[in-house]
C-alpha cells in the first residue's frame, strides 16, 4: 500500500482511468486527488494501466529521426551505415523523398 494514496483512490483512479484512459482524466484525477499529474502518472503506472499517449506529427505520420531514415537508407542500399552517417545532417524532408523512392525501386525489382 502506498503511504501517498488509500487503497479507495486507487480503485477510483484505476476505475476513471481505465473507463476514459486520455490526458484529460489524469488531469481531473489530479484535481479531484490533490495531486500533481506526474504523481497520478507515476500511480496508474505502477497500478499498469496508464497508456503513455503515442505521438503524431502534424501529418497523423508517426515520427521518425533523421538517423532511421539513414539507417534504412543505408539498409537499401546494401551499404554499412557509417559510410552515410553524415546525411543526418541533410534536411529531413530530403531524406524521405530517398528512401520512399528506393522502397519504390525495391518493391518494383520484387515483383
Amino acid at each position: 500500500m502506498s503511504a501517498n494514496y488509500t487503497q479507495e483512490q486507487v480503485n477510483h483512479m484505476v476505475e476513471a482511468y481505465t473507463a476514459n484512459p486520455e490526458r484529460a482524466t489524469v488531469d481531473m484525477l489530479a484535481e479531484d486527488l490533490n495531486k500533481s499529474v506526474k504523481s497520478i502518472i507515476g500511480k496508474l503506472s505502477r497500478e499498469g494501466v496508464y497508456e503513455k499517449t503515442v505521438y503524431k506529427t502534424k501529418t497523423g505520420e508517426d515520427p521518425v529521426t533523421k538517423k532511421e531514415l539513414v539507417v534504412e537508407l543505408s539498409n537499401l542500399l546494401g551499404l554499412e551505415y557509417e559510410s552515410l552517417a553524415g546525411l543526418e545532417k541533410s534536411p529531413k524532408a530530403d531524406l524521405k523523398v530517398l528512401v520512399e523512392n528506393l522502397r519504390e525501386e525495391y518493391d518494383d525489382e520484387i515483383r
